[in-house]
């Protein structure tokens, strides 16, 4: 559902780099969605010539292996070389660098605030670009809303309280892994500090309103299943009661059936280049 607003990321990203074939990182690159995103603007930009390496880079052999489909179909004509990378940013830094050499581009999306030390892993980005680089760092933003206020079943109010459990799910998160490390400063900050320039951010937003399609309400139990599975221990039992409601097919309020649901949310990208 948000494949429009990543093809809109990845042409503002490429348009910044001056490399007609340029090398990009996509890191943690999941299923693929950006992976593709970023593959067909490579193409159009390139025209008929060669498009550059996209190299993809996961810790998880299936999700990589999808998302180098993905990527490889949206490139279609093959101009495009996509490779991968099976690790993560507390793996093997030198086996990107490996495939990757100097890049004009690496984009991380939610990857950083998954290792102990944030600092460290985007010390790690940075150090994969070459001279005049791109880091595009995607963390951050505003939450996904996609219930309205009242949903008919337990009190109304419970997005609210949905989201305020995952800010407390993401703290315990945080302060579980081994070897943590606080980063008491902005991301802007840390792009700065690690000697990159023109620091600067911008938003991308999803918004796809009621009624959805199938694709959407599918998208929106998907992310009410991945949120009841992580806050259920921090919910009120009717909350969750209202939820496993939500997600019942057979229940009337099952949002996979509703017309009032919808999609939205917005994605901060924060940025700096390699002198």
């Amino acid at each position: 559902m948000n494949g429009a607003a990543l093809r809109s990321v990845a042409e503002r990203l490429l348009d910044s780099l001056p490399a007609p074939h340029p090398t990009i990182l996509d890191v943690g690159s999941g299923a693929g969605g950006m992976s593709a995103a970023l593959a067909e603007t490579m193409v159009r930009r390139a025209g008929s010539a060669p498009a550059g390496r996209l190299v993809l880079v996961d810790a998880v052999p299936e999700l990589l292996a999808a998302a180098a489909s993905a990527a490889s179909t949206a490139a279609g004509s093959g101009q495009v070389d996509v490779r991968t990378v099976c690790t993560d940013l507390a793996g093997d830094p030198a086996a990107v660098a490996d495939v990757a050499g100097d890049a004009d581009l690496v984009w991380a999306s939610n990857v950083a605030h998954h290792v102990p030390d944030q600092r460290q892993a985007v010390a790690t980005l940075a150090g994969w670009l070459g001279t005049g680089g791109c880091l595009a760092l995607a963390e951050g933003g505003l939450a996904m809303r996609c219930l309205p206020w009242d949903v008919g079943v337990g009190e109304p109010g419970l997005q609210s309280r949905l989201l305020a459990a995952q800010e407390t799910w993401f703290y315990q998160m945080r302060a579980g892994m081994d070897g943590v490390v606080r980063l008491p400063v902005g991301w802007n900050r840390v792009l700065t500090d690690l000697g990159l320039s023109r620091v600067t951010a911008f938003s991308y937003l999803v918004d796809v309103p009621a009624p959805l399609d199938d694709t959407g309400r599918a998208a929106v139990v998907s992310w009410l299943g991945w949120l009841t599975s992580t806050t259920c221990d921090l919910l009120d039992p009717a909350d969750l009661d209202a939820l496993h409601r939500l997600a019942d097919p057979a229940d009337p309020a099952y949002v996979g059936h509703r017309d009032d649901v919808f999609l939205l949310n917005a994605n901060t990208v924060h940025l700096g280049w390699r002198t």
